[in-house]
């Protein structure tokens, strides 16, 4: 159980940033870097290094402007489902098959990024609290993923309702706007 809370507290964080959270995993293995991540093994650290770094600052920097945000949101959520498997995988041991691991990490990052993306059109641009909001979520629940899974995989199931609130509220709106029509 820890394992599953785990990697949903790694992969919420994949939802939220892409580069960010494949940062801070590497920092976080010392001097190994990313030697126990799956894919990113392969890469050579300096280079991975490199890449993430400059990915980070956009992403803190451009995430607070509403261009940055759209331009953000693209590459997200087609990065998102992989990173939530690279980071689901990261943190769980080998006890559950590899597969399902990655499956319920690329799902839950996908989901949360999809609603972002959702609120981002409903209210015309994320708030600056909300981005900072996600920014501090994000390291959060990566350090959780390793310190605490008990603690970030809640904080993950709390994101999951609140994407499914969500799409309820969505869904009341838009069945209130056909309403309005008639």
């Amino acid at each position: 159980m820890i394992e599953i809370l785990a990697t949903l507290s790694a992969s919420a964080a994949a939802g939220m940033r892409i580069a960010t959270p494949l940062l801070i995993i590497g920092l976080l293995q010392g001097s190994s870097l990313w030697s126990q991540v799956p894919i990113l093994s392969h890469i050579s650290p300096p280079i991975l290094l490199a890449c993430l770094s400059c990915w980070s600052l956009v992403e803190l920097f451009a995430s607070k402007k509403l261009w940055g945000q759209r331009l953000l949101q693209l590459v997200q959520l087609l990065m998102s489902p992989i990173v939530g498997a690279i980071m689901g995988l990261a943190v769980a041991s080998a006890t559950a098959p590899n597969w399902m691991i990655a499956c319920i990490g690329g799902s839950l990052a996908l989901v949360l990024q999809l609603v972002q993306v959702g609120w981002f059109y409903r209210l015309r641009g994320l708030p600056l609290w909300a981005v900072f909001l996600q920014d501090t979520l994000c390291v959060a629940l990566v350090l959780f993923a390793f310190d605490a899974p008990w603690q970030g995989g809640v904080i993950a199931l709390i994101l999951l309702w609140f994407a499914v609130r969500s799409a309820k509220h969505w869904y009341d709106w838009y069945r209130q706007g056909l309403g309005a029509g008639d």
